[in-house]
């Protein structure tokens, strides 16, 4: 094939191969150096007043902020009764705490669960039984999207911070005292916590969407270390009531607009690895990969809900166009880098042509459930590199076509 190209294509070619791999050289590895770099010259710790714990007694919780914990399910009677349970359980006031629920068009025993704690909670408190933390609930019959649920959940929510988070994971008991103990610091609008992949009893996973999952935790770590996080754990991240903005209808991405918003009001929003909350490593590949198509075509929406994203408005723009946006470009310079290596007939080419080969074997041999000894180490990372950038390819015919992506439990 080779043969048949000129000169001048060659040239094309290995300009080409340089730049594809540039991008994706400076996407998972660049970016993430300079980060680091940025932290070391430009440190900006935050400023927590970690002063609230139970041990300080009474006094100190009354100075504690009143808290709504949002959340918006669809179709979730398997878990939602110990998501409850969960956040009932965090330590905090339970005087300080509510949990807003809203069932957005649920077809199946989730209306009649949240019900159930709904009169439960007005129970307690006519009652006066100790403190209860009241729970209140709205039961949408028909869905309208996880934005607008979160809308109506807000305009039920009294408390001074906004506790976003979703029916699966669990949070650890003292996370969101964890959290409130950022917001100390009068510059920080927004606080993220951070997502475990794993069992609490034997920790995190290292493999697959885990592996992947770490080292995007790093990035977010290191971009809170002298800035704001470019979005936030959807899990687990707390706002002031006081700065959300009202999400457009059909927004995919909530948890990086929302703190987008923040950030363009002049507020940090921060990282802090302290707050956990714990999900399951392994949704099963459909269901992940669904998943990530679904997250990625928010990352094309974003631009077209909020234009100012790119535009001078935004204090982290730099930021959000190397951490979001680069990412969508990778595949495309994936295939840019195959191709020009197939078509330049020199030997540093061929080789980079035949580890591309080699890694794109090494995934397939993984997907497949192959077991190919000491390789699986490299094969399982490679499976997951491939299934994110498959799925980028899916969201940017999303894009192109003008198909919606779903909201998928």
């Amino acid at each position: 094939m080779s043969a048949i190209i000129s000169a001048t294509g060659i040239r094309i070619m290995k300009c080409v191969f340089w730049m594809a791999a540039a991008l994706v050289g400076y996407s998972y590895l660049g970016y993430p150096v300079w980060l680091w770099m940025r932290s070391l010259w430009s440190p900006r710790p935050v400023r927590r007043n970690s002063g609230h714990s139970l041990k300080n007694g009474l006094e100190n919780s009354l100075a504690l902020p009143s808290v709504s914990a949002v959340m918006v399910v669809r179709n979730e009677e398997a878990v939602i009764a110990r998501k409850l349970e969960n956040l009932l359980a965090l330590d905090y006031p339970r005087n300080k705490l509510e949990v807003v629920v809203v069932s957005d068009g649920s077809s199946d025993r989730t209306p009649a669960i949240l019900a159930d704690y709904a009169r439960a909670s007005e129970a307690r408190t006519e009652s006066r039984e100790g403190a209860p933390i009241r729970v209140r609930t709205l039961l949408k019959p028909q869905s309208q999207g996880k934005a607008a649920g979160l809308n109506d959940a807000i305009k039920l929510a009294v408390g001074e911070i906004l506790l976003f988070t979703d029916a699966r994971q669990d949070l650890e008991c003292g996370a969101l005292r964890l959290l409130i103990e950022n917001f100390a610091d009068p510059d920080v609008g927004a606080a993220s916590g951070e997502l475990m992949l794993g069992d609490p009893a034997s920790g995190e996973t290292g493999q697959g969407m885990g592996l992947y999952w770490r080292v995007e935790k790093k990035i977010r770590e290191l971009e809170s270390a002298s800035a704001s996080v470019v979005g936030a754990t959807g899990a687990i991240y707390c706002v002031r009531r006081s700065l959300f903005l009202p999400l457009p209808e059909g927004t995919i991405l909530d948890d990086v607009l929302v703190p987008m918003e923040i950030v363009r009001q002049g507020f940090r929003v921060i990282f802090d690895s302290r707050a956990r909350a714990w999900d399951a490593p392994d949704l099963g590949e459909g269901r992940e990969f669904s998943r990530k198509v679904r997250t990625l075509s928010g990352n094309y929406q974003l631009p077209q809900l909020a234009p100012w994203l790119l535009s001078s408005q935004n204090a982290i723009r730099f930021e959000y166009i190397s951490h979001k946006l680069s990412r969508l470009a990778v595949p495309f310079a994936l295939l840019a880098l195959l191709l020009s290596s197939m078509l330049v007939p020199q030997p540093l080419y061929r080789a980079a042509l035949a580890a591309q080969l080699a890694f794109y074997a090494l995934s397939l041999a993984a997907l497949a459930g192959l077991r190919i000894g000491p390789l699986s180490r490299i094969a399982d990372p490679a499976r997951t590199f491939v299934i994110l950038n498959s799925a980028a390819l899916v969201a940017f015919v999303n894009f192109v076509t003008g198909r919606k992506a779903v909201w998928v439990r």
